[in-house]
């Protein structure tokens, strides 16, 4: 069992357990083996949507990178770790051509993920960065129109595979974003920044009232608490706080993450760790404001980065599961193939083979924190008493199985093998 400061991830539940005939079964062996976390342990999929979906024929897609031979190696990696998929709507990228969006290839890769058990989440629905030119020059109303629209056939049209966003990204600089010509920063300097968070979250809650919507940032300053304190004071309902880490300058240590954790958790929203890097090369040099500022031809993977790494991602996720208000962490790319900025940032080498954070991560999420299967023999009345991490388990008996649901409440329940 876990230490006591995931004991808040961790829970109870006896079981009865029945055969076919509905009966208990008494005094008999069982195998119980745990399926899914409940927590989002998450990665990038970008890679994944020219694997599956097949080539880009715009060439447009920013991040990620890999050839045609590496889907079964790269799923393997990504499936033994992760359980929930970012993949990429960046409007630039996703509607290169007015009319013209890459609806399928999306889709394909969204529902190859959920076929393995994945929860997939769409980033973003507004944001400065990575646009069309084809917004250049129109109206500002006809900018937010279109703005809107997306908005509402992106998350309208893929409701039921993917239902989590990231509603608006970067809000905080959004109206002075500085780094090129484009139409969001115009219409954001224009309208203000709470309108563009109305926007973008009440368009995507008209498209799928039950999703899940992210207001994300990596502006960890009192600006952003600026920006929450006013869209929750304007009556805008956001579902979760997004909190990037990118930490390309090295690991900011356990106490700056407390602390910045219990800044953004007294508005009492669950807070998703949804960019979070820590390099296996050296360090970004810490005079270095904008990180896009910082971008040279090789930035190699090292034996003692890795092992840097490898150590600061296992101190990491300890510290983001100790606090409650956590439910997600994504890290930002599996592999240093096509990462970003070309750092070193991945878990696993441009060859493909596996580095030390990956099997640090690993004996953490399916070592030290899961269940694997594991012997038990219910009692006198056909029960058994589990405990473990919150998340989806399995009984078994011979060739009857049944499954169920660890949650945070003691409890006991009836289940039966089939």
């Amino acid at each position: 069992m876990p230490d006591s400061s995931l004991r808040h991830r961790t829970g109870k539940i006896t079981l009865t357990v029945r055969g076919p005939g509905r009966q208990p079964l008494a005094e008999q062996a069982v195998t119980l083996a745990q399926r899914r976390h409940a927590f989002a342990f998450g990665n990038i999929g970008f890679d994944f949507v020219d694997l599956v979906g097949g080539p880009d024929p715009e060439n447009a897609q920013p991040f990620g990178g890999t050839d045609s031979s590496d889907l079964d190696r790269l799923a393997d990696l990504w499936l033994g770790l992760f359980n929930t998929a970012t993949l990429p709507f960046y409007w630039g990228s996703y509607e290169p051509r007015r009319g013209a969006p890459d609806t399928e290839r999306l889709t394909k890769t969204a529902r190859w993920l959920a076929d393995r058990g994945v929860t997939v989440k769409g980033h973003p629905l507004v944001w400065h960065t990575v646009q069309p030119p084809w917004l250049l020059g129109l109206d500002l109303d006809e900018v937010e129109a279109l703005q809107r629209a997306r908005i509402r056939d992106l998350v309208g049209g893929f409701a039921g595979l993917i239902d989590t966003w990231d509603a608006i990204n970067e809000a905080v600089i959004m109206p002075v974003f500085a780094n090129g010509d484009n139409a969001i920063t115009d219409l954001a300097r224009a309208r203000g920044r709470i309108h563009m968070v109305r926007m973008a979250f009440e368009e995507a809650r008209a498209a799928n009232p039950t999703a899940t919507l992210v207001l994300n940032d990596f502006d960890l300053s009192s600006a952003y608490e600026c920006l929450i304190e006013g869209v929750l004071e304007a009556g805008v309902r956001i579902d979760a706080i997004g909190l990037q880490t990118h930490m390309h300058q090295g690991y900011r240590g356990e106490e700056y993450m407390h602390e910045m954790l219990d800044r953004f958790a007294r508005y009492g929203l669950p807070l998703h760790l949804t960019e979070t890097t820590l390099v296996s090369g050296h360090l970004m040099p810490p005079e270095i404001e904008d990180l896009n500022d910082y971008q040279i031809p090789d930035w190699p993977s090292t034996p003692e980065g890795e092992a840097r790494q490898a150590d600061e991602i296992v101190r990491h996720y300890r510290s983001l599961l100790a606090h409650p208000a956590v439910e997600s962490v994504n890290y930002w790319g599996l592999t240093d193939r096509g990462a970003w900025l070309g750092a070193p940032a991945g878990l696993v080498r441009a060859d493909g083979s596996r580095k030390p954070a990956y099997d640090a991560l690993e004996a953490l999420i399916k070592g030290e924190w899961w269940l694997p299967p594991t012997p038990m023999r219910t009692d006198a009345d056909g029960r058994i008493t589990v405990e473990g991490f919150l998340g989806d388990y399995t009984v078994s008996a011979g060739e009857h199985r049944a499954h169920f649901t660890l949650d945070a409440a003691d409890t006991t329940t009836t289940i039966d093998l089939t």
